[in-house]
């Protein structure tokens, strides 16, 4: 299943031998292919992080699984420069694929691969120096802090593993490979809830226990990308001798992926800010909110997975001149993150006490956790209007254009909302209104912004190929 995928390379008949051929013939079956197993890794990555979250819940206490589950914002908040610049390295790579530039390859992908071990090493040590001072500017519960920190800073011990993941399986996915980051995650996956139930059940660590176990699965699956990219076909080989940065690759994956870092850095902010105001109704509300989150995290990756679908497909087919096709990509994921999020969203509120039961048995905590369902995951789908917007744009080289709208529309207005809005009311539920707000007007921006921008930006294109084969 997970096949061994060859560079694709025009041919003299213009056509693309091997692999995912992303330049020509029909969009719609390769991009759900391309898309399913990127919406699985996500998925079950989730879900194995959702094992950390509800292994405590349900053997240790509410605070343990407060103290885990309640660090994700916190956590995205710190990693999320560096998840974005690795929208860059896909980019950069896709567009040397569409253009056919074979001799350029290798040093961009081992300028990606040394860009991503730094990255690591220097989140390794700042979530040693900041896990506290965040824990605490967000209010977090003092019968919780403890726990929580001492689970952000083993968190932080696997971060090159997980930069290494992250940009290993960027490259992996701008030639069409989506498969075999699903099989990295999926082994890694199976390792860590394994782990879990030994180390909490058996063991007794609780929260030191499921740390380790994420450090471990994250390593599981970095080692595995690691050996898929040192074993590949030239140009796409990975030789760990000759990992240095090259400037004109690591400028272009900068130009790309840092507004897209910033712009996940201050959506983390924004978020931070309304857990502080989510912690400030106890840990009851912290507890159910976590649970809560999971499958709106689930569901956001069924969106995600077009996203990156329409960065890939968008990219290659940009750098080629085929502006037809990068229309229709972008109505095929925004259709297909529209529908998936939207089906997902639906069945996990249409049977909210059975999922919510998973994670906890507290009424309190399962009060606090059905009042964000209806509020926050049964609207969730909207946020497809500008993750495929933004991302087209991306795949075009415009990136900061849709990172400083949704800035605005994401972080800027959420903070308003929980500062000027929220106090009025003092309401759980109005509190949680700010995400449907925010995805309503943020869409209504990016969107228009895609078609302003897309028209301005192929009619650069010096001889735009508008035929769809």
């Amino acid at each position: 299943m997970y096949r061994h995928l060859h560079f694709m390379r025009p041919n003299h008949t213009g056509k693309v031998s091997g692999g995912t051929d992303m330049l020509h013939g029909p969009l719609l079956k390769k991009m759900i292919l391309f898309a399913l197993p990127l919406a699985l890794s996500s998925m079950l990555q989730q879900l194995f992080n959702a094992a950390d979250t509800a292994v405590v819940g349900r053997f240790a206490s509410s605070q343990a699984m407060a103290a885990v589950g309640s660090n994700s914002a916190i956590i995205n908040l710190v990693v999320g420069l560096f998840t974005g610049i690795s929208v860059g390295a896909n980019v950069v790579v896709s567009s040397l694929i569409g253009r056919g530039d074979d001799a350029s390859l290798p040093d961009a992908i081992h300028t990606c691969i040394s860009i991503s071990l730094i990255s690591g090493v220097l989140l390794l040590i700042a979530g040693q120096i900041v896990s506290v001072p965040l824990l605490l500017l967000v209010n977090t519960p003092e019968d919780v802090i403890g726990l929580a920190s001492l689970y952000l800073r083993i968190y932080f011990l696997g971060m090159p593993f997980v930069m290494l993941y992250n940009f290993g399986a960027a490259i992996l996915r701008s030639r069409g490979d989506s498969e075999r980051p699903l099989f990295a995650l999926t082994a890694a996956g199976i390792i860590n809830v394994f782990l879990n139930l030994l180390l909490v059940i058996v063991f007794r660590l609780h929260v030191i226990g499921v740390g380790a176990a994420t450090v471990i699965s994250n390593i599981v699956s970095a080692l595995l990308v690691l050996f898929f990219l040192c074993t590949e076909e030239e140009p796409f080989r990975l030789d760990l001798r000759k990992l240095r940065i090259r400037r004109q690759h690591l400028v272009r994956v900068l130009k790309i992926g840092l507004p897209a870092g910033v712009q996940g850095v201050v959506f983390s902010l924004s978020n931070t800010v309304i857990l502080s105001a989510v912690n400030s109704f106890g840990a009851a509300a912290s507890a159910g909110s976590a649970a809560a989150l999971n499958f709106e995290i689930i569901a956001y990756y069924a969106v995600n997975a077009f996203n990156l679908t329409a960065v890939t497909f968008t990219s290659q087919n940009y750098a080629a001149g085929l502006t037809d096709r990068c229309k229709k990509v972008f109505r095929i994921a925004f259709l297909g993150a529209l529908i998936s999020a939207g089906c997902l969203d639906l069945c996990f509120v249409l049977q909210r006490g059975i999922w919510l039961r998973i994670f906890s048995t507290d009424p309190e905590v399962l009060a606090f956790a059905y009042t964000r369902f209806l509020h926050v995951l049964l609207m969730q789908w909207m946020v497809s209007s500008y993750e495929i917007s933004g991302a087209a744009m991306r795949g075009m080289g415009y990136s900061m254009t849709p990172s400083v709208l949704m800035i605005f529309g994401t972080c800027v207005f959420r903070i308003f909302w929980t500062a000027v809005v929220f106090p009025r009311s003092r309401d759980f539920g109005m509190l949680l209104n700010v995400y449907p707000a925010s995805w309503v007007l943020t869409g209504s921006m990016v969107m228009i912004s895609y078609f302003l921008v897309r028209r301005r930006a192929f009619r650069k294109l010096p001889s735009a190929a508008h035929a769809s084969d």
